[in-house]
């Protein structure tokens, strides 16, 4: 896993075993982003997107984190078998994480996101395909406000989340999601949308604990291998087959 030193803001690799406590960011992406790329040339800075990397790391030293991890530089999106990894890891690193900052671009620091017509429930953020995990996974988000002061967390406004997402607050706590049908869970992504047709499935693999290859260019069709995987998975293994068999029968032979 590659993280960012929050002290030098530079990236570090870490072998699977000796990964350290870190924060993580969530937010949404602009035109200007910092890649992995830019980082690697030592020329972030000139990237309007460096602002939300500079704040995040600043957290991070607050919080007494020394690593941080960004989705749009700590992965080399030039190798296909590094992203296609780290979309299938996602949802755990976000889990995993010790804090996310969820980064409010569009809410200004007046806002009172209880009001009727708030900038926090009209959010960019709420809208958006992969921020669905990066709200779910973490067992801790705390929100920031576009000027990056603390808004609230993430369980000070379960109620009104939940109200603006419909995902309901027992999931949002890290329960276990297969407590919620597969349509329930569906019906939390259907009014979120990415930039790419193929990213609104691939954003829902750790909802539904799959694990499949990226294949860019196929459109819908990424979707519907999602739904294959999503059935494969919720079939019985054989050895649960029988044992169902096995109670039927006994069953019968009880009656």
């Amino acid at each position: 896993m590659r993280l960012l030193d929050a002290t030098t803001i530079r990236l570090q690799e870490f072998a699977e075993d000796k990964i350290p406590p870190y924060a993580i960011l969530s937010h949404t992406w602009g035109n200007d982003e910092v890649s992995f790329q830019d980082m690697d040339r030592a020329k972030p800075t000139q990237k309007e997107g460096y602002v939300k990397i500079k704040y995040a790391c600043k957290q991070a030293l607050i919080d007494e984190l020394e690593y941080v991890w960004i989705d749009t530089c700590c992965i080399d999106k030039r190798s296909s078998s590094e992203l296609s990894e780290a979309i299938n890891s996602m949802f755990q690193w976000y889990r995993n994480a010790r804090v996310c900052y969820a980064y409010l671009v569009d809410v200004p620091s007046n806002t009172i996101p209880l009001s009727p017509n708030s900038p926090f429930r009209k959010s960019r953020w709420f809208t958006r395909g992969w921020t669905l995990q990066e709200l779910i996974a973490p067992p801790h988000v705390q929100f920031y406000f576009t000027d990056w002061t603390s808004l609230a967390s993430k369980d000070e406004l379960s109620s009104l989340i939940t109200e603006i997402t419909s995902v309901d607050k027992f999931s949002l706590g890290g329960g276990d999601l297969r407590q919620a049908s597969i349509a329930k869970r569906m019906s939390w992504a259907s009014k979120r949308v990415t930039t790419r047709k193929e990213d609104i499935a691939y954003c829902l693999l750790g909802i539904f604990d799959a694990n499949m290859p990226m294949l860019y260019g196929k459109g819908d069709k990424a979707f519907v291998r999602l739904q294959e995987e999503i059935i494969k998975d919720s079939l019985p293994t054989k050895d649960e087959y029988f044992r169902n068999i096995e109670r039927r029968d006994s069953s019968k032979e009880n009656v």
